[in-house]
């Protein structure tokens, strides 16, 4: 639980706001004739039920229980009327025992006037009624103060022992710890009005009520690091049900407080306010409560206009500055021989900005068209783009376990239009390497803790700043961090260095915080809220589309980010299309009621696992040995605002979330929705505002028709959603088909299957050869076009200047030439992205071209041709793609899937010439053509299945036992797998024999 702050503590860091340290005498009310009669009455009915029913039942019934022990005899009688009597006498008996136990507690609280009334167990109604006898009773020789526990000690309490505000009881720490104690102090300056005001005078009624016991009036300070409370928490932590709100809202909604302002809506309270509550509340600070508004200054004026503007003051030491917010403390960007690259960007670049680009030099304002909305999100980029490679290949693999020519293909539909505008937004605009390092931070931090046997900390947010560094923001301070971790500005704040997070190796942990999602950006920093440690619901209000845009980018994100392990995201009112982006974790329900029937089960079962577990939350079941995936997270995002029934209940739903790992983030049209902890607002301009908590950033967001792009990417990558796709329909052609006879002898030919050679070409200037090998292995990889903003983003992953982006094209097209009509080799397609003229070939492209020519071409209809053209495609391969390649060069394959295609394509290029000559028996050929395709696809189990069955036809008993022996041993400790070994059963009876042996 989040930890108290005392008022006098805050006290400490803000001595300039004064306290209120004067008793306040409190109004007696005089006794009238009535109130001797109920004194006289609560007289008698308490003697009759504490004397009368002991004495009666004593007189009546006797004593109804045995006089010893019970035999078996005893238990076998027949029950008769005496015995059903002794026992009504029995419950009686209990009933009065437990009421008179309510009246003692009673009688000590109300002579004493010290604290809150005991709770006797089970005595709900009991110790109500009892209440109400003794304080009718004792009103003939009190004051109405002294009837009320605690407000005869209003005003007296001293500096050391003062106690924090009722609504303060259970505070939750906000993003800004630092801010705590000058709310605080601007709290203690609102309870100063409030405590003068009580000086003047009373109200009548409200004194009459509180006599009785019918309300009480509580003086409100802010829960610390929120600037606000609601009263939904106030009537959960003092009333124990957080749906009777609205019996405070209705005691209190036309009454002129403190401040001068009045209670206007039923989901904010402001600090210093004095709110009539209940006669069954518990706990808090008592006051009397003022007849009139009284006088404010114009310096708590002030202090109020600040909290109704952006719930932000000026921050302790800064003289009283005009800070709005507080960002983590931005340490100098390092300076080495070569720079890092900025984890987060406050510009759309591709990984960030970078250090050689400013965002006005910088490819910022150089989009191309390119969707700025994804340019500007490299986490969400990120995550897309390793999502869409995962999705292709998965296609690919499935494809290459079907027959050969009833498939599909390995070359995925190429995208047009949005959808192509897209995925080159997600590369240039992606970040891998900064998901990377947050993942391994996450989890080193984690394992750390682990070897300490420390918990993990609650993490409300993380900051990832311009410079690198990564900080995190707790809900409460947890010592010192582990290294190589560091304090950051306070004890809310942990923070690691860019340097030692790239030294972080992979961590055998569970992810600790797979609820982060990001925001947005403040300045060059991003924010990541971690949605599954909120302490109740997020709201988040604005324009419907906006809002929508926000949803769909917090869906995409959390359905496709890298440091997740499992998680479920359900969309309610929105997003039914995001399901292709990842079907194993996001799911849609149409309506409120699903949701509250699926929740509700799933709280209660959350619940019950972490207490037959031993764990107090989910984040002490991540950690050690516990098994993580029982506690991955939850996030639900509700579009639509639900309605004041349905609100109520989610707020119920809500109120224990943040230790089950379950997070809610709902859409509002106001700021009135129960329960909720954070409030957001998204404007029109795509700002992202959250004023309680000192938040204005750059909102990330994902628009309508760039979320359709991003679907269709996904759908179109997805081998099931082809209608089309069934046994029999012919692969998909290669993008680029090269002429293959004598008369298409190409100008420039490059070889990428195996080393990187040029021919037809001159070396380059050495200094910048480099670059221009690379620029141009990426053209001769995408024949359909590249964009020129993916291009630069490819060779300079830390941004570059639009000059010197634009000076290598120009050398590029300066080394390719021109064709014999004039034409230059690089040229620009309408779409303004950079293509090749068809006379630069890659050995790449024949070897695409001739498989396509032998399996759908010509050699379909001849014998001889097939044969032809499969040998010479296998001639090509010489070994894996750009096999060498320098280091740290080349890091825009990780995006591909070229480096899945090559060897599929080899592979399939191998079987095919091995069935061509087994057709003819030729055994030995089919056998050299499987070993020439597994140089270059030695995982690939068909091909061993064939050589297998190649090896048996040769009829070599001794050499098929000898490549059993092989395939075990590179099998290892994970063994064959079953498919392989069922053949070798079948070929080889004895070949288990021959292993134990060598065993």
């Amino acid at each position: 639980m989040p930890r108290r702050r005392t008022t006098s503590s805050s006290s400490s860091t803000a001595p300039s706001v004064p306290r209120n340290r004067t008793p306040q005498p409190v109004r007696v009310r005089r006794r009238s004739f009535g109130d001797f009669v109920k004194a006289f009455l609560a007289f008698v009915v308490l003697l009759v039920l504490v004397a009368g029913v002991p004495f009666a039942l004593a007189v009546t019934v006797g004593w109804p229980l045995p006089g010893g022990a019970p035999s078996l005899d005893w238990l076998q009688r027949e029950i008769t009327v005496s015995t059903f009597l002794h026992i009504l006498t029995v419950i009686v008996w209990l009933a009065w025992a437990q009421f008179t136990a309510c009246v003692l507690v009673e009688v000590k609280a109300a002579l004493s006037g010290v604290g809150v009334p005991g709770r006797v167990p089970g005595s709900g109604p009991s110790q109500l009624l009892a209440r109400q006898l003794v304080a009718a009773l004792l009103l003939v020789g009190a004051t109405a103060a002294s009837l009320t526990p605690g407000l005869s000690q209003l005003g007296q309490s001293l500096e050391g022992n003062q106690k924090p505000a009722a609504a303060a009881a259970q505070q939750t720490p906000g993003l800004f710890a630092q801010q705590q104690e000058q709310a605080a102090a601007t709290a203690s300056a609102l309870a100063e009005q409030a405590g003068q005001a009580g000086q003047a005078a009373a109200r009548a009624d409200g004194g009459a009520a509180a006599a009785h016991g019918d309300t009480k009036y509580y003086r409100i300070q802010p829960p610390e690091g929120r600037h606000h409370d609601s009263l939904w928490e106030v009537a959960e932590r003092h009333l124990g049900d957080g749906r009777r709100y609205k019996e405070i809202f209705e005691l209190n909604k036309d009454r002129v407080q403190p401040d001068g302002s009045r209670l206007s809506e039923a989901s904010l309270i402001r600090p210093g306010w004095i709110m009539e509550m209940p006669g069954d509340a518990r706990g808090g600070e008592l006051v009397e409560m003022p007849d009139e508004a009284p006088n404010v200054s114009e310096q708590v004026q002030q202090h109020i206009s600040d909290y109704a503007r952006t719930g932000d003051h000026a921050h302790p030491g800064s003289g009283g500055g005009d800070a709005q917010v507080s960002l983590p403390e931005q340490r100098p960007a390092p300076t080495p021989a070569n720079p890092v690259n900025p984890v987060t960007p406050a510009t759309p670049v591709p990984g960030t900005g970078g250090e050689h680009a400013t965002p006005a030099a910088g490819q910022a304002g150089d989009s191309f068209g390119l969707p700025e909305a994804l340019l500007a999100a490299p986490l969400l980029a990120a995550g897309l783009l390793g999502a869409l490679g995962r999705r292709r290949r998965q296609a690919m693999w499935q494809s290459a376990l079907g027959a050969v020519g009833g498939r599909r293909g390995m070359e995925p539909p190429t995208p047009t239009g949005d959808a192509q505008d897209v995925q080159d937004a997600l590369l240039v605009g992606a970040d891998p390497e900064g998901v990377r390092l947050l993942d391994r931070s996450l989890r080193g931090l984690a394992a750390s803790l682990t070897a300490e046997s420390r918990p993990l900390p609650v993490v409300y947010a993380a900051w990832m700043s311009g410079n690198g560094d990564l900080h995190l923001q707790l809900a409460q301070p947890a010592g010192k961090p582990p290294a190589p971790w560091q304090q950051g500005q306070d004890q809310t704040f942990w923070m690691l260095a860019r340097a030692d997070a790239e030294r972080y190796e992979e961590a055998e942990t569970a992810a600790p915080y797979p609820g982060l999602v990001s925001l947005g950006t403040m300045d060059d920093s991003r924010l990541l809220l971690n949605l599954e440690a909120v302490p109740g619901i997020v709201s988040l209000g604005g324009a419907e589309a906006d809002r929508a845009a926000v949803f769909a980018s917090v869906a995409a994100e959390l359905a496709t980010n890298g440091w997740s392990d499992r998680m479920t995201i359900t969309l309610v009112g929105f997003g039914e299309d995001l399901t292709p982006l990842a079907p194993n974790r996001i799911r849609h329900l149409d309506g409120f009621e699903d949701l509250f029937e699926t929740m509700s089960a799933e709280t209660r079962q959350r619940r019950g696992a972490l207490g037959a577990a031993g764990h107090d939350s989910v984040l002490t079941g991540r950690t050690g040995p516990a098994q993580h995936t029982r506690w991955a997270p939850h996030l639900v995002l509700l579009a639509a605002q639900p309605s004041d029934d349905d609100a109520l209940r989610l707020a119920e739903l809500a109120a224990d979330a943040g230790r089950l790992g379950i997070g809610y983030l709902v859409g509002t049209r106001g700021t009135d929705l129960p329960g909720a902890a954070w409030e957001m607002e998204i404007t029109g301009d795509g700002r992202l505002l959250a004023p309680l908590l000192g938040l204005e950033l750059d909102a990330q967001m994902l628009p309508a028709a760039q979320r359709r792009a991003v679907v269709e990417l996904f759908t179109d990558a997805d081998p099931g959603s082809d209608p089309e796709g069934g046994p029999g329909r012919p692969a998909n052609a290669p993008p680029f088909l090269v002429d293959i006879s004598e008369q298409g002898r190409p100008a420039v030919y490059a070889r990428l299957v195996g080393s990187y050679e040029i021919i037809g070409l001159d070396a380059p200037d050495g200094e910048r050869s480099a670059l221009l090998h690379e620029a141009l292995a990426l053209l001769l990889l995408h024949r359909e076009g590249v964009h020129p903003r993916v291009l630069s983003s490819a060779l300079w992953p830390r941004g570059v200047t639009p000059d010197v982006r634009d000076a290598l094209l120009e050398r590029l097209r300066t080394w390719l030439g021109t064709d014999p009509d004039g034409t230059p080799r690089l040229g620009t397609d309408a779409t303004g992205r950079l293509t090749l003229a068809q006379s630069v070939v890659s050995d790449l492209d024949v070897l695409r071209s001739l498989y396509y020519e032998a399996t759908q071409g010509r050699g379909v209809g001849s014998r001889q041709v097939r044969g032809r053209l499969l040998t010479d495609a296998l001639v090509l391969v010489r070994g894996p793609l750009l096999a060498d390649r320098p280091e740290g060069r080349y890091r825009w394959l990780t995006h591909e899937i070229v480096d899945a295609q090559l060897p599929l394509l080899v592979a399939d290029t191998g079987l095919a010439l091995c069935e061509f000559h087994l057709e003819k028996n030729r055994a030995e050929k089919a056998i050299e053509a499987l070993n020439a395709a597994l140089r270059t696809a030695p995982a690939d189990e068909r091909l061993w299945h064939e050589l297998l069955r190649a090896t048996h036809a040769t009829g070599d008993s001794d050499r098929l036992r000898a490549l059993a022996a092989d395939l075990v041993d590179r099998s290892g400790a994970r063994g064959l797998p079953p498919r392989t070994e069922a053949l070798l059963d079948e070929l080889l009876p004895t070949w288990r024999e021959g292993v134990s042996a060598a065993g």
